[in-house]
């Protein structure tokens, strides 16, 4: 370039930037009058609002509004019953890691009659009498993060319960929350007793298998019995995708989406990413309709869920034949770029590997239903519970949902650690939940008072806290304690659960004898814990069965992952042994048996189910959610999720390695110095050094899975500790591990 170009271009930028300058100004002239209109809309919709007869939908549509959108504007306007929004506020529990809770301080002097339970001390763990620490040959670890528990809709079971689209709320300012506590007198009866004829049995019949097929919504290849077709699938939306799929393998009953997530088509049109997989769900189709369900499952309709959505469709010509399912495979496994051949693999493995110790193993629709009708063949024939397992009272059910947390989720940020890093090293517990599963709760519970476990001798009330119970205790920190929280204190907002950690806090809790034991019996400081009742149940062995036959089920697939010479064969294998993970996990929440969420859709300008919660608005068609309550679930035990969630809380910061017997080793949080810990996610730490931790492979055991160099900023949220685990892990995928 010569200077007189040079000069040009320098002359022909100056008229640009007075073009764009200009245009600048346009734009916020019409942003400015856009703002004035969008406001003026609001106040119109809030004076309609003052109609006694005004609704939500016929607004909606003259606003060119969505129904959740006039329901923000105007709260009057929501049909959701004020009871059960707050009920939803007051029991939503935690995804992800806000701004640091401060800790429930003293509580006042009116407090219910306690016993000092006694400080169970024992000497310090001896870490130099550790095993050796095995070869870096394992590369199977569990993924931090998938909540536990599922909310069993009729349309799909999900990880977490969905965010609704009510009206806002104030914002409700972050304390101690108040936790049910067992009534005295005839009420309490109900809470030492069994549903009346509800009974956990043995099914005498085996499932169905449903033609199933895979589907890359992204390339459009589909994966059905021992071939590959390329589909054209259009728009990709519901209606032809099953148009092209039914056409290419009639009969087809459930489609799994491997990649391509269409229901994030066009997401960005939407204020969230469930309003946009709710439009894609009710996209219309000529030939398609919603498939409404039958019996309990009446309306059930869809599963608007974010990431794993469900949509049941049935011909419109035939609306009440079989439904069609759309589904997606991150319910089982994360695909990670695996194509729908491999993916398809994947499942023959899974149902392989399960039938080598289920002969009726079919798999169902999700992880959850999978799951549970597995360990439903493993009742006992003989025995004690050769009836069944009764399930227990209502009362009882939603004592333990209130009170029952699930995975600790915790990020500790400064002073309690640096604000510069030296390393970020992740652990993560190797199939954790699989360890928990020997011993569990079963029958109805006696109730222990505060005076009756007074009245226990010392061997008794350690035998009671060892037992399969759960406590309504309060807890003091002692003076001179510098490390991390050890048992849950209940908190009001979007976190259900803390965990203090400065002397002299007080707090009311409940929790499972595992975590009340380590309190009192923990290698450096035992905590003052007073018991203000709990409740006592047999020791049993219901998940003991099932938790065998799907470890050994993990552990054929995980060693066909390493040894397997074919590559393909090596990828489906990894992903099986993922899916029987699943199967457990998500397996284990269902037995909580939360409250039902049924969902549904009604066209615009007809008239809402009662009580039910707006997720959505589109097109014609709002879609909503309602809580059914507890149903009478002959398969619902809370007793059994809640004390294998105690466990693996526990095990977090104390976990034994054992020889037979013999206790050879310890790890976990308690056993790495003070001021290490950053973070606490589900079966996962991670912290600012190395451990001495051996890895063995089995299930429980701690695997380095993360190791960043630093200095590293503290990460202040959740996200941003998520960016810097992926660091990590790349990391050491690169330089290798040498645990």
């Amino acid at each position: 370039m010569d200077r007189k170009t040079y000069t040009a271009e320098l002359a022909g930028l100056r008229e640009l930037r007075a073009e764009i300058t200009a245009a600048e100004k346009q734009v916020a002239a019409a942003r400015k009058e856009l703002d004035k209109l969008t406001a003026q809309r609001a106040r119109r919709v809030a004076g309609l609002a003052g109609y006694e007869g005004a609704q939500a939908a016929p607004i909606a549509k003259a606003s060119g509004l969505s129904v959740g959108d006039v329901v923000r504007i105007a709260p009057l306007l929501d049909p959701t019953p004020a009871a059960v929004r707050t009920a939803k506020t007051d029991d939503q529990a935690a995804t992800a890691v806000p701004a640091p809770v401060e800790a429930p301080k003293a509580e006042p002097v009116a407090e219910p009659a306690a016993a000092v339970a006694p400080a169970l001390t024992r000497p310090a763990a001896v870490l130099e009498q550790q095993t050796p620490a095995a070869p870096a040959t394992e590369v199977l670890a569990e993924v931090e993060g998938q909540a536990v528990v599922e909310q069993p809709a009729p349309a799909a079971p999900v990880a977490a319960a969905p965010a609704v689209l009510t009206a806002p709320v104030a914002p409700v300012a972050v304390g101690p929350r108040e936790l049910p506590a067992l009534p005295e007198g005839p009420a309490g009866a109900r809470f030492e007793a069994v549903t009346t004829g509800l009974v956990s049995k043995r099914p005498n019949f085996v499932q169905q298998a449903r033609a199933t097929v895979f589907l890359d919504a992204a390339t459009g290849d589909l994966a059905v019995r021992d071939r590959v077709v390329r589909l054209d699938l259009g728009a990709r939306t519901p209606g032809e995708i099953l148009d092209a799929v039914l056409h290419a393998a009639p009969g087809t009953e459930r489609i799994y989406i491997t990649a391509g997530a269409p229901w994030h088509d066009g997401a960005e049109r939407y204020s969230t990413l469930k309003d946009a997989v709710a439009a894609w769900l009710n996209t219309p189709s000529e030939r398609w309709t919603t498939a409404v369900g039958s019996g309990r499952d009446k309306l059930a309709g869809h599963f608007v869920h974010q990431r794993q959505p469900v949509g049941r469709y049935a011909p419109a010509a035939a609306p009440d034949s079989a439904a069609t399912e759309i589904r997606s495979m991150g319910e089982w496994f994360d695909p990670d770029g695996a194509d729908v051949v491999t993916c398809r693999q994947a499942f023959t493995l899974l149902w392989q590997a399960l039938r080598r110790h289920w002969d009726d193993a079919v798999l169902m629709g999700s992880p959850s239903q999978t799951g549970r009708d597995l360990w439903s063949r493993t009742i006992p024939t003989t025995g004690k519970w050769a009836g069944g397992y009764p399930v227990l009272s209502e009362e009882l059910r939603g004592l333990l949902h209130a009170t029952g947390g699930q995975g600790r989720t915790e990020l500790i940020l400064p002073p309690r650690v640096p604000e510069q890093l030296p390393a970020l090293v992740e652990y993560d517990r190797t199939f954790a939940y699989a360890k928990h599963l020997w011993k569990s709760p079963v029958g109805a519970p006696r109730r222990i008072t505060a005076a009756a476990f007074a009245a226990m001798t010392e061997q008794e009330q350690t035998k009671a806290l060892m037992s399969c119970s759960h406590w309504n205790v309060r807890v003091t920190v002692p003076q001179g304690w510098n490390h991390v929280g050890l048992l849950p204190a209940p908190v009001t907002g979007d976190r259900a659960w803390v965990y203090p950690s400065e002397p002299g806090t007080t707090f009311t809790t409940w929790a499972g004898g595992a975590e009340i034991h380590l309190a009192l019996s923990n290698h450096l400081m035992p905590w003052k814990v007073e018991i203000l009742g709990g409740l006592l149940f047999e020791d049993g062995k219901p998940l003991d069965e099932w938790g065998k036959r799907l470890k050994a089920a993990w552990a054929d697939l995980t060693n066909l992952s390493k040894l397997h010479g074919d590559e393909r064969q090596r990828t489906a294998a990894y992903l099986a042994s993922r899916a029987v993970r699943s199967v457990l996990l998500f397996g284990l929440g269902g037995f909580a048996q939360r409250p039902r969420l049924v969902s549904g859709t009604t066209p615009v300008g007809e008239a809402l189910p009662a009580g039910v919660e707006i997720l959505g608005q589109a097109g014609e068609v709002v879609t909503w959610q309602r809580q059914a309550g507890f149903s009478r679930d002959p398969y619902a035990h809370p007793e059994w999720a809640a004390y294998v969630w105690s466990g693996a809380r526990a095990a977090l910061l104390d976990m034994k390695y054992r020889q037979g017997k013999e206790v050879i080793g310890h790890a976990g949080a308690l056993h790495a110095k003070p001021g290490t810990v950053v973070y606490f996610g589900t079966d996962g730490i991670a912290l600012t050094e190395r451990q001495p931790w051996p890895y063995r492979g089995e299930p429980g055991d701690y695997l380095l899975k993360g190791r960043l160099t630093g200095p590293v900023e503290h990460p202040t949220s959740q996200e941003q500790y998520l960016k810097l685990r992926g660091l990590g892990r790349a990391e050491l995928a690169e330089k290798g591990t040498d645990q």
